[in-house]
């Protein structure tokens, strides 16, 4: 069984190396001086296990480390409870939410198609390797954190040690349960598609887990111990099952299909398929716009249910949570005092806020699918007075979708601002106005620019660009560490302002230059 891990290790890391190294090959420049031969160098494979190692290093370590710092110790302050029993509580439903969701043994990748099929790999000596060290990962992942965080909550070290086994414990008892109902009923689980009662279990322990210490009920490290004891030695028992089963081989045959396999494609399949079922062609939509403007304003019109019906649903909600968040503050003094002190110095809160909102990315995936990627077959609609004049067309469109809910949102911080107590500077309240405005507006463009820079799409409308997505990553984290900060409404909500203005004059100009030469479609 040995042997057969260090063979599939071996085969994972060649497959992940070549990952590397196709995904160095797609970053600009660098793409045309490194030819495919060096899919054979060896020192080029040589830095590619060394990136390897380290992720599969980081992978042990990064992702629990980010898990309980975020998910449940960076949660605690929102609670008056205990902080020993707030953190058990919320680990202990995010565990079990987690076990359903992430099985490491249901989840259908091509790694363990070449294995089993290709290769002809014994598929039961080639799982439970797997597993066992998936599930070593996991106990060695979660003990150095759960020590630290929970140490800090002031839970005594002896179940900090339990933890990381209360977790790998629960997601044995699963994946045996997963394993027992394919030997019964040949219905198997697939890790990239759950089914609806995992969703609605899911969603309860997200409930019960942030929920229950909100109204003051919380886990004590006795029923927990309790709890845990009685979850390994189930743990213990489903072991011998896991080693006992003999149908894996049967069991991937069902999981590892094409479909299951390419769940990134699957998805994107659907999204094209639902941006086109949502198409108006009704041949009455008309325009009086001329050239380009014409062009853009019946595709706007023609994709109105797709570009329009989510920035709508985005607006009422938010204004639901403004509403909302106005009543508790009549109701709660202390609220009150802490939405106000939010408002005065947490502005960087709200870039992650309409980050996430933004329907950009949405927008222009729509534009390729259902018109660029025709036009763009066409030379005139690639020179760049062309480009720039739609450009320009396509940033009114996308900044006028996604006006709908910043408006909504603007308008209501400073009622909020005023509601909780206001402020001596009169300029706050037209800051938070106009700097969320620019915040939509800069995303908009930044959306659009990529796309136009970066195009991600081949002719089958599949994102075949890891620039794209490494621009994209790089937003997201970029967001992510900003909304942490804090700073005076005022000043950072003036350097949004003139950032927000710089970028569009910037992006048109770099559009105007480079688009020609980018945006054109992928092989």
């Amino acid at each position: 069984m040995f042997n057969t891990f260090i063979q599939s290790f071996k085969l994972r890391n060649c497959y992940k190396v070549n990952s590397i190294i196709y995904s160095i090959k797609q970053i600009p420049l660098i793409k045309r001086i490194l030819p495919d031969s060096l899919y054979k160098s060896l020192i080029l494979k040589i830095i590619g296990n060394i990136i390897s190692i380290i992720w599969e290093i980081s992978s042990i370590f990064l992702g629990k480390l980010i898990y309980i710092a975020a998910m449940i110790f960076g949660m605690m302050g929102l609670y008056t409870t205990n902080s020993s029993g707030t953190f058990l509580t919320i680990f202990t439903f995010l565990t079990i939410a987690g076990s359903l969701m992430n099985t490491y043994m249901f989840n259908p990748t091509k790694d363990k198609y070449y294995a089993m099929f290709i290769m002809r790999m014994d598929a039961k000596k080639y799982t439970i390797s797997n597993y066992i060290y998936a599930i070593l990962k996991v106990i060695v992942g979660f003990m150095p954190f759960t020590l630290i965080f929970g140490l800090i909550a002031n839970i005594n070290i002896g179940i900090c040690i339990l933890m990381p086994f209360f977790v790998a414990s629960c997601k044995i008892i699963f994946s045996t349960y997963a394993l027992n109902e394919f030997e019964r009923k040949k219905v198997y689980i697939n890790e990239n598609k759950p089914v609806r009662f995992i969703w609605i279990i899911v969603g309860i322990c997200l409930l019960l887990g942030y929920g229950l210490p909100y109204v003051g009920v919380t886990l004590s490290e006795i029923v927990f111990l309790v709890i845990s004891i009685l979850t390994i030695v189930v743990g213990i028992f489903c072991i011998k099952y896991i080693l006992k089963f003999n149908k894996y081989r049967e069991m991937y045959k069902s999981i590892l299909t094409e479909d299951n396999m390419n769940a990134k494609k699957t998805a994107e399949k659907q999204v094209k398929d639902n941006i086109l079922n949502q198409i108006d062609i009704n041949e009455k939509i008309s325009s009086n716009k001329k050239r380009f403007k014409y062009f853009n304003d019946l595709f706007i019109k023609r994709h109105s249910k797709i570009l329009l019906k989510s920035a709508k649903k985005t607006a009422v909600i938010s204004l639901f949570i403004i509403i909302g968040v106005i009543f508790v503050t009549l109701l709660n003094d202390t609220f009150k005092t802490k939405i106000n002190e939010l408002l005065m110095n947490s502005l960087p809160f709200f870039v992650f806020v309409m980050y996430i909102i933004n329907r950009g990315q949405v927008v222009t995936q729509a534009m390729f699918m259902n018109c660029d990627h025709s036009m763009l077959t066409y030379s005139f609609y690639k020179t760049p007075k062309s480009i720039l004049l739609l450009f320009k067309e396509r940033i009114k469109s996308i900044v006028g979708i996604n006006l709908l809910p910043a408006i909504v949102i603007g308008l209501g911080l400073p009622i909020i601002l005023y509601v909780t107590g206001g402020t001596d500077n009169i300029y706050n309240y037209l800051i938070l106005f106009v700097s969320i405005i620019c915040m939509s507006i800069f995303f908009s463009v930044h959306h659009l620019i990529l796309y136009y820079l970066l195009q991600p799409y081949n002719i089958n409308s599949e994102t075949k660009s890891s620039t794209y997505q490494i621009a994209n990553f790089i937003t997201y984290m970029a967001c992510f560490y900003i909304y942490q900060a804090k700073m005076p409404t005022i000043y950072f909500g003036i350097g949004t302002i003139i950032f927000a203005v710089l970028y569009v004059i910037i992006s048109l100009f770099i559009a105007y230059r480079l688009a020609p030469k980018t945006f054109r479609i992928r092989v």
